[in-house]
């Protein structure tokens, strides 16, 4: 494998320091004794007027900044389809360079971009790799929104364990064998408490319940156990209709449409990915 030149061949250097707003950006020309810096608004038009300067300048350019956010991409997909080459200067890097080049820990935009052209120069940066441009834009959209739900999934599943189920049926956690499953949470939402259940026969509640907690191994068995649990519960008797058990309702009913939300972003990753010899081995794995 042949390592890649990093260090840009001579041409026009141009460090971008990113914000949400306005970038500010500094230009390096061979030759010229003085670099020239600008503001470029993150607008249309700003972005076009920076492209058209670039490239009235007839040389080959050279852009780095420092991923912000998502701030960069929009600016940063202009410059790869202008044919710029664009490097991507590590945050840590910036920060280390910063200190060892200024003495000091001390930051501000200009500052910045002066460090980033400074490594830009000598290659200590990464060739930036567009999502989109490389085609896995969509994957990678679907891999944080599947991180974004399963992170909310977690913490209204610790607000239940550790608040509603407290109060209202404690024992009832010991029957919740898989995080991932929705029949749980479907359960809790039918019988929140352990007066709902109570309030039926042993055989009205098992054939009430059957349904709802889908396939199961010994599901009498298991339907039974619950009725028996719920009847020396220590959860505290609220009535089925009271405000609070009308709360508790709601955030299980957010648990379980964050757990659609996953199984769909799931299903909707594994028809894009079917095609992948990478995705097939993955699959593979125990």
């Amino acid at each position: 494998m042949t390592r890649p030149q990093l260090t840009p061949p001579a041409g026009v250097l141009v460090a971008i320091d990113i914000a949400k707003a306005r970038n500010e950006v500094l230009i390096e020309v061979p030759g010229s004794g003085r670099r020239r810096r600008l503001s470029v608004l993150n607008t249309r038009a700003e972005h076009d007027r920076l492209i058209a300067l670039l490239s009235d300048l007839g040389q080959p350019v050279t852009c780095g900044f420092e991923a912000t956010g998502n701030y960069h991409r929009p600016i940063a997909w202009r410059l790869l389809q202008a044919g710029f080459a664009v490097r991507l200067v590590s945050s840590v890097g910036l920060a280390r360079t910063r200190e060892a080049l200024h003495n000091g820990w001390d930051k501000n935009d200009p500052k910045d971009a002066q460090v980033m052209l400074h490594m830009i120069r000598i290659g200590a940066s990464q060739v930036y790799h567009d999502p989109l441009a490389a085609g896995i834009n969509d994957v990678q959209e679907l891999s944080k929104t599947h991180d974004a739900v399963s992170k909310a999934k977690t913490e209204v599943l610790h607000r239940i364990l550790t608040h509603y189920l407290p109060l209202y049926f404690p024992e009832v956690d010991r029957f919740r064998h898989n995080s991932r499953s929705d029949w749980f949470f479907a359960f809790l939402d039918r019988f929140p408490t352990p007066a709902c259940i109570t309030a039926l026969s042993k055989e009205a509640f098992i054939a009430a319940a059957w349904d709802v907690v889908g396939r199961k191994v010994a599901k009498a068995q298991l339907l039974g156990d619950i009725y028996e649990t719920a009847r020396s519960s220590i959860g505290l008797p609220v009535p089925p209709d009271a405000p609070a058990v009308s709360m508790f309702r709601l955030v299980i009913g957010e648990a379980r449409g964050l757990i659609q939300q996953r199984d769909a972003i799931e299903a909707t990753a594994d028809a894009l990915l079917t095609d992948s010899s990478d995705y097939k081995l993955l699959r593979r794995i125990p």
